[in-house]
This record gives C-alpha cells, sequence and structure tokens, in this order.
C-alpha cells in the first residue's frame, strides 16, 4: 500500500497531476491489475473519458464508477485534495473551511463533497444507529479558561449512543468544524437509521430534524423555583 504523505509537500509531490490521481485510484482499485467483470479477461486499454475498455467483449468499465467520485465534473486532483484537507484538520472539517481552503464557488459543493468524503472514512457494512438515539456534543481541548460552545482553540465532538432502557447501546462519534445546522443534522444522518427517534438538548441547529425523516425529542434544562441550582428535564416532541 502507498504510503501516506505525510505534510502537504509530500502530497502535491505525490499527486502533481491529473494522470497521478487516476493511476493511484486504479492501483487501489485493481492492485492486481484490471480484470473485465463481465468475461474476467485481463486485456484492456484505458480511454481518455476514463474508461476501460475490454478488448475481449468490449464492455467498458468506469475508473470512478462506485466511488465518492462517480459522475464528477471536477478534476480528481481537487477531490484529493479536498481529502487531504479533511483528514489533515486536527479540530475537525467544516463545509465553509473546505470551500475557503479548496475554493470552491458554492458552499453546497463543498457541503456535499464533505458528507461524501465523511461517509467514505466509515467503515463498510457498519449498520446505522436505530431506535431511541441520544445526541449531544462537548468541546474538547483548549484553554481551560475559554468555556461555551464559542471557544475557537477547541474541537467539537458530536456523539450518539443508542438507548435500550436503562443501558446504552452502540455509539458514534466525529469531530465536527462548526455547530451548524448542516454539520450536526449532517452527522445524524450519516450514523442514525431514518425513523429513529433523536433526543438532543435545546441547540436550535437540530431543529430540522424533524424535517429530515427522524422523530426528534428535545430535552430542555428548566430550573426549579425551589432550588434554582437543580436542573429538571424536560422533554418535548417535534
Amino acid at each position: 500500500m502507498e504510503q501516506y504523505p505525510k505534510s502537504l509537500m509530500e502530497f502535491e509531490s505525490q499527486f502533481k497531476s491529473e494522470g497521478d490521481c487516476i493511476d493511484y485510484l486504479v492501483q487501489m482499485r485493481w492492485p492486481q491489475g484490471f480484470v473485465c467483470p463481465v468475461c474476467e479477461s485481463r486485456k484492456s486499454w484505458r480511454t481518455d473519458r476514463r474508461l476501460f475498455h475490454c478488448a475481449a467483449c468490449g464492455h467498458q468499465v468506469s475508473i470512478t464508477a462506485g466511488t465518492v467520485f462517480q459522475g464528477t465534473r471536477k478534476p480528481l486532483q481537487m477531490w484529493f485534495r479536498a481529502m487531504w484537507w479533511v483528514t489533515s484538520q486536527k479540530n475537525g472539517a467544516s463545509a465553509k473551511g473546505l470551500q475557503q481552503g479548496l475554493g470552491l464557488g458554492s458552499y453546497q459543493t463543498a457541503w456535499v463533497w464533505l458528507h461524501k468524503l465523511r461517509r467514505a472514512m466509515v467503515r463498510p457494512g457498519r449498520d446505522q444507529l436505530s431506535g431511541l438515539v441520544e445526541v449531544d456534543e462537548t468541546y474538547v481541548g483548549g484553554p481551560e479558561n475559554r468555556p461555551g460552545r464559542g471557544a475557537e482553540t477547541k474541537a467539537l465532538v458530536v456523539i450518539a449512543v443508542e438507548r435500550r432502557g436503562r443501558a446504552l447501546g452502540r455509539t458514534r462519534m466525529a469531530v465536527v468544524g462548526e455547530p451548524t445546522r448542516d454539520e450536526l443534522c449532517g452527522f445524524v444522518e450519516s450514523c442514525v437509521a431514518p425513523g429513529s427517534t433523536v433526543r438532543t438538548d435545546g441547540w436550535q441547529s437540530y431543529r430540522t430534524l424533524k424535517n429530515r425523516g427522524y422523530t426528534h425529542e428535545r430535552v430542555l434544562q428548566q430550573r426549579s423555583s425551589e432550588d434554582p441550582c437543580e436542573l429538571l428535564p424536560g422533554v418535548h416532541r417535534c
């Protein structure tokens, strides 16, 4: 397996052209050489349209078919830079940061790319969480005297955990770049099956979960009139 570039300089040297990216992708997909999925022939040639053309039966296979690059009109070089950028961010990647880092004209394009890459980084075959799933977030790292969701030097970690009665089930965790609706709800969509009940705090960024195929329960923290220091949870279903 190719050694992962340790620096941006190594990355740029390894993938300095579109052809380098195509060759790398071909090597990853067919390490023993291309084999036609129809007739199993190994004789083929590559066309200018990123296709393998089988010399025996004429079947054509796209180099990017079945990958996150399928159907893209952007150069593979740009996709590879996006992958490098996402995996090299210590405090989490955001769609806005990806847009600025790659010079993409559309925030929506950056958001779609980011979530495609996040899904591709999940272990294949891993089932989504289901049933009642509690989702919460916390900031990790950074100076101790900078509390709250606005601390720029901390990493925002989002956690989803299944509830099985009083027991906890499977857990999913991710670092996100910003506490926005697209980032937090996108995390839920990536790891929680549609139709599940998702329980969160009252943060406004979660409000669109009900429009994304989930039953959304918000746990609001209310102070008791008898004891102002005691927090009493109230569950609101949306």
